[in-house]
């Protein structure tokens, strides 16, 4: 729920501020019944002013999707390591930035796409970042445009993944996994690894130790509650 979502930088959840200031109220949420809501309110955006029109009638609000995205690449001296060697984060981080904008443009006039949160580790000016946390926020009236802005994300960073060397491609999973059921209840992503000779469960089906530490570091950032991410390996 969104009263228990911790916030990104200090991990305090907004249900805990409210508590701690004496703004908690003793009812539950939701438990009133209300007839109608009638609002007024500035507009936050320059449609009205740009048009000379002092009224604007609500017709819809937009929808909403929010991601964290983590991009991770490989710690290394900015001076000892060539360009071709490098795997950069930010560099990765920078393009599915990009692309977030362009999403935004192309599903004018209604959509907007904006990241307004970036975190650089080690955040140091002669280190190449090894690894880049940032925040997506989609919005358009209707949810089938959302849903396609998602799409479009998810291609635009497994492309940024493909252009720094990491090959991937869709697929469906023929066996019933946890994920299968968790997508139920919480947003849910699962990735696959190559398996020696596709057998899985045994000795003989042992995977290659550098996708299963990949997988690993995902498993090391699920996502919080009621937010999406999306993990970026480069």
């Amino acid at each position: 729920m969104g009263l228990a979502r911790p916030d990104n930088v200090t991990g305090v959840t907004l249900g805990a501020e409210l508590e701690r200031i004496g703004f908690a109220g003793p009812e539950p949420v939701g438990v009133r019944t209300i007839a109608a809501y009638f609002e007024a309110h500035i507009e936050q955006g320059p449609i009205l002013e740009a048009a000379n029109l002092p009224i604007g009638v609500v017709t819809g609000a937009q929808g909403q999707r929010w991601y964290e995205v983590t991009v991770t690449g490989q710690e290394a001296h900015a001076g000892p390591t060539p360009m071709p060697r490098r795997r950069d984060a930010l560099v990765g981080a920078a393009r599915m930035i990009d692309a977030v904008n362009r999403i935004g443009h192309a599903h004018a006039p209604y959509a907007c796409g904006t990241v307004g949160f970036v975190q650089v580790s080690p955040n140091s000016r002669n280190t190449i970042p090894g690894r880049v946390f940032f925040t997506v926020d989609f919005r358009h009236p209707e949810d089938e445009v959302l849903t396609q802005m998602d799409r479009d994300l998810s291609q635009a960073c497994g492309e940024a993944a493909a252009a720094q060397g990491y090959r991937h491609q869709d697929i469906i999973s023929g066996a019933g996994h946890d994920a299968v059921y968790m997508a139920r209840v919480a947003p849910a992503a699962m990735i696959f690894v190559p398996c020696v000779g596709g057998i899985s469960q045994r000795d003989r089906g042992r995977q290659a130790r550098g996708p299963h530490r990949r997988l690993q570091r995902a498993a090391e950032r699920c996502p919080r509650p009621r937010q999406r991410r999306k993990v970026v390996r480069r």
